[in-house]
């Protein structure tokens, strides 16, 4: 027989093997695990130690209720879960489908529907040889709900309802499982394993491959900013930002060599260009796994730095978590267990120029010897800044149910890996004494906005088509908890530097970009330029892009970057200001209509345009050929254009926007006209 019980601070069920668990973590907030095993693991996953709270319990007939704040769970004999906010009004029920389930949904007057043959339950645990057990968890689906956030995935739209989402790590897909709720709750599920996440029309499923048990953090708020607030409380918020953080940087795939770098930084300075960050791609090493700059290309890099530092230019390199086999750190990780294991076949992950192993970023012994490498041969000599590429990290093939970690098996532990690989350089560069950590991150996981993680969206292809997907992929990512986010302007790949089909998207980019977080020129140029040799010391030499510095595409287009640098340059402070309020509260820079105009119906349904920071409206000019395009100003204030027209809010409106120019309008009143108007 089932039993119900009642703790001080928490409430809990039991029947044959499964223990449910309720108790309060956070402000408004509850953390629901469940498992099969005798008792539950001590792992926190992606959440913070809780703060000590007192619940409200409560038991009626057959049923214990716990309050915390503005959430109450409702439990009954039968084991069912549902959750109500402050007024009594049902956020989320788990969805069972027995003869004997009884409905505890507060909107649901008849049993009719909860009744019937179909044999689910809310929580099933499929037991898989070894142990473990594919976990599936099932709640009702509410036909006027919309959901946002989950992380980054390709694909253009902002409301994820109807849409199923992997839970798992590629190059350009970040799994990173909060989402958010117009319904007014927030839902981390806070488990690591590869599975998949369903918002359908008929029901939401949460699944994990293999997994000890369930575990996941629910919070009720009446806004969309308060659940973010509440979020980052649990689960960590960005450290301060640096100040060079909010100017340009400049990347290409990829500076070959020392000498490259100098006349580049030595460029943007002639031509009077701000610059903060110059960036290093890979291949700047002897081989994969060495961590260190190849002397032949790179004879004095200490030296390099000190001129960058005396230019006001901050360094950044790449760092790729792949060991090649030639490798002389190969033998030593092999032999201690730190790199990631292959449960068949040959020990190989990656095969891009060269047979390559991933060091295993779970485990704590490879981070601290991984960054003690680094230390020694870039922080050492002056580089305090870290491209940490790969970090999904990015199979050959996704297999994941083939790869091992020391945390445990890919399928079930391998969304952490990303996280992880940040925290071993973050925790590397609290103890050499920095404190203002950015680290530039390709994947990212709950709680890695705690490591100075800026993610980026990948390698997303040089196209318009591209280009739509990432300002949903920005605006979820910041409303997943991880507000530093940065594309490569221009896309990844597939763009010709003489191609005036690419400058028009470029320029689309660049002035998106300005009104983003990070600034940060990126890409594999066409026409690719190949080594002067093929091989050194029987090592695979990497060839690179075209350039891609602003003044690469000609006058016309040099000028209209230039002037949209000159924009950014004078928002930097504002940018500054919406990097600290990240820190404090977890806000995303990049937000959706609804952050600030809840109450209006067009805020939740436009998706092509956004607020960055309190002040500014951005509609970004997403599809080639296009001079015109219309904008919803929302609010009842009154909005400026940059070239001086006002518009009253409440209205939809047609813009005109010609190649020089992105439609950008100013919230009268704030500081931001007198400074960018006519400017």
């Amino acid at each position: 027989m089932s039993e119900l019980i009642q703790h001080p601070d928490s409430i809990e069920w039991r029947f044959e093997r499964q223990i449910l668990r309720i108790e309060p973590w956070g402000e408004n907030s509850l953390r629901v695990r469940a498992t099969c095993s005798p008792a539950f693991s001590d792992n926190l996953h992606a959440l913070l130690a809780p703060v000590a709270s007192s619940p409200q319990i409560s038991a009626q007939p057959e049923q214990l209720r716990l309050r915390n704040g503005n959430i109450t769970a409702v439990l009954n004999l039968k084991g069912q879960l549902a959750f109500y906010n402050q007024r009594g009004e049902l956020l989320l029920e788990e969805m069972w489908r027995q003869r004997s389930t009884v409905g505890i949904g507060a909107s649901e007057k008849s049993q009719d529907k909860y009744i019937s043959a179909l044999k689910l339950d809310g929580r099933e645990f499929k037991p898989l040889p070894g142990g473990k057990y594919q976990l599936s968890v099932r709640f009702e689906s509410r036909a006027d709900e919309r959901i946002y956030g989950m992380g980054q995935y390709q694909q253009p739209w902002l409301d994820l309802k109807g849409c199923v989402l992997e839970l798992a790590q590629r190059n350009s897909q970040a799994s990173v499982p909060f989402m958010q709720s117009s319904l007014g709750y927030g839902l981390l599920w806070n488990n690591p394993a590869i599975g998949e996440a369903s918002f359908a029309k008929n029901h939401t499923q949460w699944q994990a491959k293999v997994t000890q048990e369930m575990d996941y953090w629910i919070t009720a708020a009446d806004s969309i900013q308060a659940i973010t607030r509440q979020y980052a409380r649990a689960t960590g918020t960005p450290p301060p930002a640096p100040a060079f953080t909010s100017g340009l940087w400049q990347c290409k795939l990829r500076y070959r060599s020392q000498q490259e770098v100098l006349e580049v930084a030595r460029e943007y300075r002639r031509r009077h260009l701000p610059l903060s960050v110059m960036v290093i791609d890979f291949f700047h090493w002897p081989n994969q796994g060495t961590w260190c700059f190849d002397p032949v290309d790179w004879p004095d890099p200490k030296a390099m730095v000190a001129e960058l530092n005396a230019l006001g230019i901050e360094l950044m390199v790449s760092v790729w978590p792949t060991v090649e086999a030639r490798s002389p750190l190969f033998p030593v990780m092999k032999a201690k267990g730190w790199l990631v294991t292959s449960e068949r076949g040959v020990q190989v992950n990656l095969d891009f120029m060269g047979n390559t192993t991933f060091f295993d970023a779970t485990h704590p012994q490879a981070r601290a010897f991984v960054w003690e490498t680094v230390k020694k041969n870039y922080y050492d000599l002056g580089i305090k800044l870290f491209w940490l590429d790969e970090a999904e990290p990015e199979y050959r093939a996704y297999d994941f149910d083939n790869y091992r970690y020391h945390a445990g098996p890919v399928l079930e532990v391998g969304n952490q890996y990303p996280r992880d690989f940040a925290q071993g350089f973050y925790e590397g560069l609290r103890a050499s004494g920095e404190q203002d950590i950015v680290n530039l991150v390709r994947c990212s996981w709950a709680g890695s906005q705690r490591f100075g993680v800026l993610s980026w969206s990948g390698d997303v292809h040089s196209s318009f088509h591209a280009f739509r997907n990432q300002l949903a992929a920005g605006l979820n990512m910041g409303l997943a908890g991880i507000p530093w986010w940065t594309t490569d302007i221009g896309g990844f790949q597939g763009g010709n530097v003489n191609d005036p089909a690419f400058h028009e998207l470029l320029i689309r980019w660049f002035q998106w970009a300005v009104f983003c977080p990070v600034l940060r020129m990126h890409g594999y140029r066409e026409p690719q330029i190949q080594p002067p040799e093929s091989y050194r010391h029987g090592i695979p030499q990497c060839n690179s892009g075209s350039a891609n510095e602003l003044w690469s595409y000609g006058e016309e287009n040099y000028a209209i970057m230039q002037h949209w640098l000159s924009v950014r340059e004078k928002l930097r402070p504002y940018i500054d200001a919406l990097f600290a309020n990240a820190h404090q509260h977890g806000d995303p820079l990049m937000r959706p209509l609804f952050w600030h105009y809840p109450h209006e119906t067009q805020s939740w349904q436009v998706e092509d345009q956004y607020l960055f920071g309190d002040d500014l409206l951005v509609a970004p000019v997403l599809h080639a050929g296009e001079r015109e395009r219309e904008v919803w100003l929302p609010g009842s204030h009154v909005w400026v254009a940059l070239s001086g027209e006002r518009y009253q809010g409440q209205q939809r409106i047609k813009v005109s926007a010609g190649l020089e120019t992105i439609p950008v309008f100013i919230r009268e009143g704030s500081e931001l006209v007198g400074l960018l108007v006519n400017g």
